[in-house]
């Protein structure tokens, strides 16, 4: 099927989004009538430029206040109409996008609308255009689109279809069940929109917010579904309205774009293509699977959770780092056969330090300064990963490779740092124990008090990044996002969501600040936009853990008394616990799932800190209630 894209939904100049649009790799465009009419050309010069860069122009939208309307009025939107016509002979563009009336004075009449859509269309079929009329949400009288159908097949000509748009739709809760029921050459055209769920007025939340398949809450998945089942074969198109993604880089946001429409039509493909106990439906998921071709990438494989975390540093740095990961109990387990790169190792965490000169990691350092480069991820089939990613327009990455070294799979993730796909075993061998000289563990027996495994990873975005790299886990690693949380800073809001897969294996933390004082946009700033600000490590007893780490000469940021004051007014905890609580600095929340501990060092060259956390029962959350504490304990000791 065709992939097509509003022009609407991009920042800059009409050649600029033409441009991005053609190289996320799009076949064609909608052109938005305000940016042709902003244009510096003619519409045959749209067209040359849309020739040149190998899109299609599928719609011209949006004709506006056409139906329901007195025989005046009618009669001066005909003539109103033949004058977009010209432009769409010119620009070759063979469908008009007419939405429902908004105007104050519509007539509530279907037979009227109808008869007045006929005549449209009579005229459109003059030029060989094809009408698509649409019920917009906010419309005078033609909301829904059942409504927008049933004057449609009133009107009941070869040049007119339903135009159904996901927003207008699913924005008002209509079930879209009823789709399946219009035949499929009267869909006239497709548009996609995902958003989140807001209490908001309907013109604004869609003139806002809405964002791209996979960065929201709609369930467009049955939506398309029975587009496809009933018969559908058109365009799949993007129309989204978004204040971020108009403020946005063009390219960026055009390739987040594609990405969000694979995303969307592998989840459809594998909803078509699963048999359940109706067999009519099977049957006709069967036909619909048979006359569209859906994006199928590599299934993602089995992910076993961080197999390593990879630090770019300098000498000095590495000296200072080594210092706070050997305070924290991590042990050098080893070097590197060829590089200058060492391992440092406790329980299931693995962590490289890099600093290998003309290496990837020492560009990054010097663009950035000591920070984590890369993520290692395990998997059962490296490849298969890496496949998938790439088929998602992810950049693979080629990295140099000495004398007996494991070649590892990676890409590029949005931010520039690497992602590895590290095999679970390799032969007999483990990657370290291939690429590294270790050193003997037998006299390093665990300790309960240990540090076990990464519980997650938290990144620091730069604005307007957050559905962008939501998109991306959801997408390559198959996270789940969960909902979007307002963090109070002393200077200001920060939007935080966690993404996670479904085993909770892999757990990220996206935070975004729209002021650039935060402390996480300060942050932001000393790593000059990379991302990973803290690194969350968990363990059985965090009491006991965290005495030993005091012992060692970890400093852990100072909580005010009195959040241990208010405590027992939020939660039923003995004064015992929170008095131990207090003298250790541990936060501490909960759920009616379970609890959790956690506590954070100080930051490390003012670019990121560490997490130590307790997860009793299922605690899913990230502790963001004790957010501010935190944020302002830094704030205070950073000065």
């Amino acid at each position: 099927m065709r992939r097509s894209i509003a022009t609407v939904c991009l920042s800059g100049t009409l050649e600029e989004k033409l441009e991005a649009i053609a190289s996320a790799r799009f076949d064609a465009v909608e052109i938005f009538e305000n940016d042709f009419i902003n244009y510096h050309g003619t519409a045959a010069d749209v067209r040359r430029l849309c020739h040149d860069l190998g899109l299609g122009i599928d719609l011209y939208q949006p004709f506006r206040d056409f139906e329901g309307v007195s025989d005046a009025q009618f009669r001066r939107n005909l003539d109103r109409v033949e004058r977009k016509f010209d432009i769409m002979e010119a620009l070759g563009a063979p469908q008009l996008l007419v939405c429902s009336s908004c105007a104050p004075d519509t007539i509530a009449d279907d037979a009227r609308s109808a008869a007045q859509l006929y005549e449209l269309a009579e005229r459109a079929a003059r030029r060989n255009i094809t009408i698509g009329f649409e019920a917009l949400a906010w419309s005078r009288h033609i909301r829904h689109y059942q409504h927008a159908w049933k004057i449609v097949k009133e009107a009941n000509h070869p040049h007119l279809g339903i135009l159904l748009d996901s927003f207008h739709i699913l924005s008002l809760g209509d079930d879209p069940a009823a789709i399946a029921d219009i035949p499929g050459d009267k869909i006239a055209f497709l548009q996609l929109a995902d958003a989140p769920y807001k209490v908001m007025d309907v013109l604004q939340w869609s003139r806002h917010f809405r964002c791209f398949p996979g960065q929201g809450n709609f369930d467009l998945v049955t939506f398309l579904e029975k587009v496809l089942l009933a018969g559908y074969t058109g365009p799949l198109s993007l129309e989204v309205f978004n204040d971020h993604f108009r403020a946005a880089p063009t390219r960026p946001t055009a390739i987040d774009a594609y990405r969000s429409l694979l995303y969307l039509e592998e989840a459809v493909e594998r909803r078509l293509a699963a048999p359940g106990d109706d067999v009519l439906l099977n049957q006709a998921r069967e036909a619909a699977a048979a006359r569209v071709e859906l994006f199928s990438p590599p299934r993602i494989p089995a992910l076993d959770g961080l197999a390593f975390i990879e630090f770019a540093v300098d000498t000095e740095s590495e000296r200072a780092l080594a210092q706070v990961l050997g305070a924290l109990g991590f042990r050098r387990a080893g070097e590197h056969r060829s590089k200058a790169v060492t391992l440092y190792r406790q329980g299931d965490i693995d962590i490289i330090l890099n600093a290998e000169p003309g290496s990837f990691a020492r560009s990054h350092f010097m663009q950035h300064g000591p920070s984590i480069c890369a993520l290692g991820i395990a998997t059962e089939d490296s490849l298969r990963a890496l496949n998938r990613a790439t088929a998602f327009g992810c950049p693979r990455f080629e990295g140099r490779i000495g004398p007996n070294e494991l070649k590892i799979p990676a890409i590029r993730a949005p931010d520039g740092s690497l992602i590895y796909f590290v095999p679970s075993t390799q032969g007999s061998k483990r990657l370290f124990e291939i690429d590294f000289l270790l050193e003997d563990e037998t006299a390093s027996a665990p300790s309960p008090t240990d540090l076990q495994a990464v519980d997650h990873i938290a990144q620091g975005l730069p604005q307007l990044r957050q559905d962008a790299w939501t998109l991306f886990y959801r997408a390559i690693l198959g996270g789940e996002p969960g909902e979007s949380m307002d963090l109070v800073d002393p200077y200001g809001l920060i939007s935080t969501r966690g993404v996670a897969t479904a085993d909770r294996k892999l757990r990220f933390v996206l935070d975004v600040s729209d002021s650039d004082t935060t402390a996480t946009a300060r942050t932001i700033t000393q790593l000059a936009g990379a991302s990973v600000h803290h690194v969350s490590f968990s363990c059985a007893d965090i009491f006991a853990t965290v005495e030993r780490l005091r012992a060692n000469g970890v400093s852990f940021i100072p909580v005010s008394p009195n959040y241990y004051d208010d405590l027992p007014t939020r939660f039923v905890l003995d004064d015992a616990l929170v008095a131990r609580m207090a003298a250790l600095g541990i936060l501490y929340d909960a759920t009616a799932e379970g609890e959790y501990f956690h506590v954070y060092t100080q930051v490390f060259a003012e670019r990121f800190f560490f997490e130590i956390v307790q997860r009793n029962g299922a605690y899913d959350g990230y502790g963001a209630a004790n957010a501010p504490a935190r944020m302002m304990a830094h704030l205070r000791t950073n000065r």
